[in-house]
């Protein structure tokens, strides 16, 4: 990824100014090396935030992403977009055979392997990849997750597209991912807080520089709604598509199986 720009937290380049996010984040060609540089940079303080800013939510939300993908002892699953592996570990927990941990950015994964403390992290391996170009073998696995990483791949319908290419006939895929409430007043609340409120105190509480935290509220409001989402899934290979939503419809979980 040559020519990213240097976001480190303490100072450099950021990987989102105020001027790159006048626009859509999502159709800027540069788009997955400045993911990765703000991803690195904040790699450090991912956990406190997401805890703190979803109100110990996220937790519960992944959780129920683990129910929907119905784990079994005989289950190969694959967490993409794993981030700090917090998805990855609670697959793992729920007795899964084998657990692959894939992110694009390193850092990510360096918080990732310093978290096992459980006997079922043992089954766990972490691999540095893109989601739009996955290094394993047709029919791998028989659950694929992503939880919040699908609005960040340069290509979301390529990713989708080796997601079905991976996973069994039959398999399942799990998409938990933000979206704009339906009430009024919910989505009010919502978007003052993720819009004017989580953009400071993020940035208070990492320290960061790399735009992190203006480039995410962004990349939710100009993605995919819910129902894009069900189309580009259905389009993919994937059939009985669900969408359920969680806290009042802030996230969404999807539920399709590979046709």
């Amino acid at each position: 990824m040559s020519g990213a720009p240097n976001s480190a937290a303490g100072g450099g380049t950021p990987a989102w100014s105020a001027a790159d996010l006048a626009g859509d984040p999502h159709a800027r060609s540069d788009k997955p090396a400045r993911v990765r540089s703000m991803f690195s940079a904040i790699a450090g303080s991912y956990d406190l935030n997401n805890r703190l800013h979803s109100f110990w939510q996220d937790q519960r939300w992944r959780r129920f992403a683990v129910r929907e993908a119905g784990v079994t002892a005989e289950t190969d699953a694959l967490d993409v977009a794993c981030g700090t592996g917090d998805l990855t570990r609670l697959l793992a927990g729920a007795g899964a055979r084998r657990v692959v941990g894939l992110d694009f950015t390193r850092a990510m994964l360096d918080v990732a392997e310093t978290k096992r403390t459980r006997p079922s992290d043992a089954r766990i391996e972490y691999v540095e990849g893109d989601a739009t170009r996955l290094p394993f073998e047709p029919a791998s696995f028989d659950v694929l997750t992503i939880a919040f990483g699908i609005r960040n791949v340069g290509d979301p319908r390529a990713a989708l597209r080796e997601f079905r290419r991976v996973l069994r006939p039959g398999g399942r895929l799990v998409v938990l991912e933000f979206d704009r409430p339906r009430l009024r007043v919910v989505g009010a609340v919502s978007e003052f807080y993720t819009n004017r409120v989580m953009p400071w105190t993020a940035t208070l509480i990492s320290g960061d520089r790399s735009g992190a935290y203006r480039y995410l509220p962004k990349s939710v409001r100009s993605f995919m709604n819910t129902a894009e989402m069900g189309e580009a899934i259905g389009e993919a290979g994937f059939g009985e598509w669900r969408a359920t939503g969680l806290s009042l419809g802030v996230c969404v979980c999807h539920r399709a199986v590979a046709r």
